[in-house]
């Protein structure tokens, strides 16, 4: 084992704060402050700091398991689990054609490991099914940022631009909770005479950090956005030389906005009149103002309108593409962000290229040495792949996912995945989805293995190896090199990740998401690269130092803020999209009448696959709840702690009461991180939206009973 202090990132949310491994004598490794990562500063939350006890040999996998004749997970040998997952995909490709086999991925993995995934689909076994719990994430905020930027990168700009900002709303998020150390941020904000509202129909503990909250009534962002639209217009607060000039379509989502009056909005959202004329006060009296939106917005069925609705916003106000203003999307995963823009979601090609663009197909194929005519077309969306297994998708290969916990409808997407003909998981833990596999390969994990990603800032980041994985690991990488070898393409898919990140470099150039002039040299050396960066730039457009060397080419030096001189758009206009509110897509009703809302709590994260194998955080956050107002707790005659029963269309949910007055009293909550009989996600509602497919996690009816014993 290697005894040297390695600089590297978190493995969890997509901060990627920096941090210090250190491997001990006796196999254990230290995580240690890192004070140079500008995202973190050296603080790490409670999943940061105990981070490397998923590394442990008695937590993670370290041996290929497949089913046996009688139905149980054995060890085996390598050569034999590929053998078996080649055979499997292969059948199935041959029986019933290639969109008949899937491959899921996860928003977990490196840059290099999503573009050699979806390479691996398109190439390898010429399938369009192909999808990520990413889509999951922030897809309504990429879909609505495309509309009126021409652009989605979560934010636009670093997070150091939020302390110097005049005020920003928060919209949906629990960041404390979420990922704490940028709290900070936020914290700076206020210090620095800046004014921070939070949005959230609980007064969680960002909440309690605000100095507005307003609680809406969930599912109704999109009204209340459109409220305070409507009082701006009316309040003469539009700039209108900044519409003129930067925007184009204002009267049509001028409008649309002006249909929702303040009034009308009260009604809708449980939001005040008052508190909405203060909201726009407190937005458009300090020269810049920011809106951030999380999941709370997004994981609608009309999430993508609810984020336009905000953008719109930002544009009336002349906020978007000016110093310390503009609208941004806190990404949750890890690598949600990277993991999308380089090919493993449905409707992608890497550098964040269109699959029915007949350029970008041409580009990337020339790129992976195939006919562009050759490689498939767009695939269903992460839920529809989920909800066609067993049917149309036959075989399966998953990566760093775990849908038996983490999909709306769970109970559902559990038996589309026991129907599968043939089930394959890499993973680093035996998840509840890879404990029902043919075939679970152990792989390596963060600090076992190189790769980059990319955090929601844009910032590329180098993760480096820090502690040589348990014999009998090997990387998803060397899977899929294997697994391609086995189905008969000898050549391109290297196990070494410089070399994939070269490829990808050269996949990505000219793309929106354009990595080419990003090295491991660069991102060793400067701390991470923002993107887009291509390889080579006019020497006008690049500072004084990075033209030292008359005889060098000109380095770009990557684009920590976006859209300060044009959005990119043909025009370089940003686009106005006119939207008006709807009703969520299951409305309470006498059968069930109370709204259920989901997230996450401080000390577990996404599925919980990994988290709830650390005693730490599970002291911490031992298991699910069903967090309740007084009011609705007496009504049935609930105390704190006793069990709860949470039933939906879809399921039922059984969890102890956490009683409360930070909730609203027609609105429970639950965590989304444990599987069993408090899984949250056997309720959720999977209604899409209809432009970025997200289903609607954040909000469907339910009722409450209560549980004897």
């Amino acid at each position: 084992m290697q005894s040297t202090v390695t600089p590297t990132h978190c493995p969890y949310c997509a901060l990627q704060c920096g941090m210090n491994l250190t491997p001990a004598p006796d196999g254990t490794v230290e995580v240690s402050e890192r004070t140079d990562f500008p995202v973190n500063r050296g603080a790490l939350c409670g999943k940061g700091r105990t981070s490397a006890a998923v590394l442990a040999s008695n937590v993670r996998l370290t041996s290929p398991l497949v089913r046996d004749q009688g139905g149980t997970l054995v060890p085996a040998s390598w050569d034999e689990a590929l053998d078996r997952i080649a055979a499997g995909l292969g059948r199935t490709r041959a029986e019933h054609g290639p969109d008949a086999v899937g491959v899921f991925g996860g928003g977990g993995l490196t840059n290099e490991k999503a573009y050699t995934l979806g390479k691996f689909a398109r190439v390898v076994l010429g399938t369009s099914q192909i999808d990520y719990n990413g889509r999951f994430c922030m897809s309504s905020a990429a879909a609505a940022s495309i509309k009126a930027f021409g652009l989605d990168r979560g934010l636009p700009f670093p997070l150091e631009d939020i302390p110097k900002s005049g005020c920003v709303i928060l919209v949906g998020s629990n960041l404390a909770e979420t990922m704490p150390p940028s709290l900070r941020f936020f914290t700076e904000l206020k210090e620095n005479g800046g004014t921070l509202i939070v949005i959230d129909p609980r007064r969680t503990k960002t909440a309690e950090q605000a100095d507005l909250h307003l609680a809406p009534r969930p599912g109704t962002d999109l009204a209340l956005a459109l409220g305070l639209l409507h009082l701006v217009i009316a309040e003469g607060r539009v700039d209108e030389e900044y519409v003129r000039e930067r925007t184009a379509g204002w009267e049509d989502a001028r409008a649309a906005a002006m249909a929702h009056w303040p009034e009308y909005v009260e009604r809708i959202t449980g939001v005040s009149v008052p508190q909405l004329r203060e909201t726009v006060r407190l937005f458009c009296e300090p020269e810049s103002a920011m809106v951030l939106t999380a999941r709370g917005p997004e994981q609608q069925s009309k999430g993508t309108d609810t984020v336009g609705a905000w953008i719109n916003l930002c544009l009336a106000t002349g906020r978007a593409g000016r110093p310390l203003s503009g609208y941004g999307c806190l990404t949750g995963q890890g690598n949600g962000q990277g993991g999308r823009e380089h090919g493993q979601k449905a409707d992608q090609l890497p550098g964040y290229r269109k699959l029915d663009d007949p350029a970008a197909r041409a580009h990337v194929a020339e790129v992976w040495g195939v006919d562009p005519d050759s490689l498939p077309g767009p695939g269903r969306s992460a839920y529809e792949l989920l909800d066609a297994l067993g049917t149309d998708i036959r075989s399966l290969l998953l990566m760093a996912s775990n849908p038996v916990v983490s999909a709306p409808r769970a109970a559902h997407i559990e038996e589309r995945i026991r129907s599968l003909d043939f089930l394959a998981v890499c993973d680093v833990v035996l998840s509840e989805t890879a404990a029902l596999a043919d075939v679970v390969l152990p792989v390596t994990q963060w600090a076992e293995e190189t790769g980059t990603t990319t955090n929601l800032e844009g910032r590329v980041l180098l993760r480096r190896r820090a502690v040589t994985p348990p014999d009998g690991i090997r990387s998803d990488l060397e899977v899929l090199h294997e697994l391609a070898a086995r189905l008969g393409v000898e050549k391109g898919f290297p196990t070494d990740p410089e070399e994939v990140f070269e490829e990808l470099r050269r996949a990505s150039a000219g793309g929106a998401a354009d990595y080419s002039g990003i090295t491991y040299r660069r991102l060793a050396e400067e701390n991470g690269v923002f993107w887009p960066c291509p390889a080579a730039v006019e020497t006008a457009d690049v500072s004084e130092d990075a033209c030292d060397d008359e005889e060098a080419p000109a380095v770009h030096p990557g684009t920590p803020r976006l859209f300060l001189d044009r959005f990119a758009t043909p025009d370089g206009r940003a686009r106005f999209v006119p939207v008006s509110h709807r009703a969520i897509a299951e409305e309470p009703d006498d059968e069930y009448p109370v709204l259920l809302t989901t997230g996450r709590v401080v000390a577990q994260y996404q599925s919980g696959a990994q988290t709830r194998r650390v005693a730490e955080l599970n002291a911490a956050a031992p298991g699910p709840f069903v967090e309740l107002h007084p009011r609705l707790a007496a009504r049935l005659g609930a105390a704190e702690g006793d069990p709860v029963a949470v039933v939906s269309r879809r399921g039922r949910a059984v969890a102890p009461a956490r009683i409360t007055n930070a909730i609203r009293p027609d609105t429970v909550f639950m965590p989304f991180h444990w599987p069993g009989e408090g899984r949250a996600n056997t309720l959720t509602n999977p209604a899409l939206d209809p432009t970025s497919r997200m289903p609607e996690f954040k909000a469907c009816a339910v009722r409450l009973e209560a549980v004897e014993g």
